[in-house]
């Protein structure tokens, strides 16, 4: 009883099993084109020969929150060669607009796009299942790691395993990924319908 307690004083937490959509780890990442807050138009094939770091995000998740107001995402992009590894951050959420995105990433102050994907269609065709929800995109284009960003979905450990950050390593040091899914946590995507 204590446990349900306190996953409903959490708010919403989901936890969702690892991305079995399209976007398979050791598989060909599903190709998208997607505005940003500011109009400027990404596509996941003009990155290629870099990794790509996909975060899905929603301002309103206590989880992204938590995690933004500890500088969990600026902090670990920070560790990897820009020219190398780029960061893109993409809101599924059904009522997002691009003047919210801007307004949140003006306040929280990162450097990275929030990918405008209020359709839904990205998300789905990735599997996203909560906020944030992360996935490693080696340099050919292929998924490497689908899971949550780290081994801490209550934010109670004074030094939680960062997995992006392992699995970005590990692809840019030509190793295996240690732990290539993981299960995600943190608020359901709200998708349309």
């Amino acid at each position: 009883m204590k446990q349900v307690v306190t996953a409903l004083a959490l708010g919403t937490l989901f936890v969702g099993a690892p991305a079995l959509a399209d976007a398979e780890v050791g598989k060909p990442a599903p190709s998208f084109t997607l505005k940003d807050e500011s109009g400027k138009e990404h596509s996941l094939a003009q990155y290629k020969g870099r990794v790509v770091i996909l975060e899905w995000t929603n301002p309103e998740c206590p989880f992204v929150q938590r995690h933004y107001k500890a500088d969990t995402m600026v902090n670990t992009l920070k560790g990897f060669d820009a020219k190398k590894v780029v960061w893109l951050a993409v809101d599924s959420t059904s009522h997002n607009t691009p003047e919210k995105s801007a307004a949140w990433k003006k306040e929280e102050g990162f450097p990275y796009p929030v990918l405008q994907d209020a359709s839904g269609t990205v998300g789905k065709s990735y599997g996203a299942k909560t906020t944030p929800h992360m996935y490693v995109i080696d340099e050919q284009g292929v998924v490497r790691y689908a899971g949550a960003i780290d081994d801490d979905p209550r934010g109670k450990s004074a030094k939680p395993s960062n997995h992006v950050k392992a699995a970005v390593d590990a692809v840019t040091g030509g190793q295996p990924v240690p732990a290539a899914t993981t299960t995600p946590y943190g608020c359901s995507v709200k998708y349309k319908g």
